[in-house]
């Protein structure tokens, strides 16, 4: 558990970019470095994901430490992982955030977010030659990524998603005469239902805890609610939670807590300890706690669920042609992600575009450890911001 917790502890140190961000380092670190799954297993969680409300990447993250040591190993995934965002953002909640304006600090920043872009290429890179040898796999790829380009609501996302899915089953079943895959035989499919049904009382409970104006039974019920009705994670969630705080917190103040959640790595679900600091201000680290295991929850619980039964459901043939189309529209996601936020928010001036493709080549050419790209971009960005 303690080699589980310090794995995922390094990464939320680092880990800026979002969502897409996030996927990359997972893949580099536990796929390519560590090898505790192979890149099918790794797509097959990806994509369980994005059919389940909640933050993507900590319930990815989560999968993984869950493959690793069973509950006890999602648990310290999750807690190792977020634990640098919550403990940054509780403070910047409860304290002067004037240090945010030095040199040093700006340019470790700027030179991460170009990091966020290498990793994010990268996996697109491998994601691609791996799940997109189809010719119709190639289609949906490029088709997702420039609907979600174009459309990035929500609604558009499960649409393409379900598409995909439809299409899979069709023409991308391993049971096609040209396909050669070799099934292993099924095993009896068996969801979770003692998780479904703790998820099912804990949603009843928000809807009631809502209504308790001024208790600390509200903010898990409202912070609860909003993880239970997102899909997508990430910045998905953040009109939800405005509504969320209402009348309870300034507009500037949210968007403070919003700004300095983007520059802090780790989950943007993390934005709960925050503004839960900020709802409970009795006790603000109380309510940070409060406010982030109730965001965090409801995916997590989904999540036991279905990982049991995915695994089941992954060796059938139907749904195996469904997670082909499904893993090439997550491509496209990635690309979509890749541009923006990713991309736009990090590359501004042809210097920066210099420096993610130096970065880019000396990831595929020399293929260093996640740490040296870390501490090189790190350097880098400390260097310009001093020039």
């Amino acid at each position: 558990m303690w080699h589980i917790f310090v794995r995922f502890l390094s990464l939320g140190l680092v880990s800026f970019g979002g969502p897409a961000a996030h996927i990359g380092y997972f893949r580099q670190t536990f796929v390519s470095d560590l090898k505790w799954l192979d890149d099918k297993h790794y797509a097959s969680l990806v994509a369980l994901s994005q059919f389940m409300p909640g933050p993507g990447s900590s319930q990815v993250g989560f999968a993984i430490g869950y493959h690793r040591g069973g509950l006890l190993g999602g648990i310290a995934a999750f807690i190792g992982f977020t634990l640098p965002s919550f403990c940054l953002l509780f403070l910047l909640s409860v304290t002067s955030a004037q240090w945010l304006d030095n040199d040093w600090f700006l340019g470790v920043i700027y030179g991460l977010k170009l990091l966020a872009v290498v990793v994010v290429a990268d996996a697109v890179w491998i994601m691609f030659n791996q799940f997109c040898r189809k010719h119709l796999a190639k289609i949906l790829m490029l088709t997702s990524s420039v609907l979600l380009i174009l459309y990035g609501s929500l609604l558009a996302q499960v649409l393409v998603l379900l598409v995909a899915a439809l299409v899979g089953v069709k023409y991308l079943s391993p049971c096609d005469a040209s396909d050669e895959l070799t099934l292993v035989e099924t095993k009896p499919i068996t969801l979770g239902y003692a998780w479904l049904a703790v998820f099912a009382l804990l949603f009843i409970a928000s809807l009631a805890l809502i209504k308790m104006d001024a208790h600390l039974g509200q903010v898990f019920g409202q912070f609860f609610q909003a993880g239970s009705l997102v899909f997508g994670g990430g910045h998905v969630v953040l009109p939800l939670l405005e509504t969320i705080v209402g009348d309870a917190m300034t507009s500037d103040r949210f968007i403070t807590g919003y700004a300095l959640a983007q520059a802090v790595p780790g989950p943007m679900f993390a934005l709960a300890a925050f503004l839960g600091a900020e709802l409970w201000s009795q006790s603000p680290l109380v309510g940070a706690i409060v406010a982030t295991l109730a965001i965090f929850l409801p995916g997590f619980l989904l999540m036991l669920v279905a990982l049991k039964t995915w695994a089941a459901l992954s060796a059938r043939p139907k749904v195996v042609g469904a997670l082909a189309g499904i893993n090439a529209v997550v491509v496209g996601f990635l690309i979509s992600a890749l541009y923006m936020p990713v991309f736009t928010s990090a590359v501004k001036v042809p210097l920066d575009m210099a420096l993610v493709l130096l970065g880019f080549g000396w990831l595929k050419l020399f293929k260093p450890n996640i740490l040296f790209l870390v501490v090189g971009f790190s350097a880098v960005g400390l260097l310009v911001s001093f020039i």
